[in-house]
């Protein structure tokens, strides 16, 4: 089993974070609005767009599926892991 390196996974949650706070400009939504068509928080929507390193996936997923996303397994990018590691 391979298992990566956490620095590897704050990776992905910046992209994360940066790929809803792009969604909601983009929509031309408030924080607070995009926290109510969600159907959570307004701290939540603040935490996910800071790149918070855990976040429940449940609520990532009713964030993003008001862009037409969902949360899934991705493959790995081999050569970013070993570098992280280096």
């Amino acid at each position: 089993m391979y298992l990566h390196p956490i620095r590897y996974k704050h990776i992905v949650i910046m992209l994360l974070s940066k790929f809803v706070k792009e969604k909601r400009n983009a929509a031309k939504l408030t924080q607070p609005e995009l926290a109510e068509k969600a159907g959570v928080g307004l701290r939540f929507i603040r935490e996910l767009e800071q790149g918070k390193q855990t976040m429940r996936m449940d609520k990532v997923n009713k964030v993003l599926h008001l862009f037409g996303y969902e949360t899934g397994a991705v493959p790995l990018n081999r050569k970013l892991l070993t570098e992280e590691k280096g």
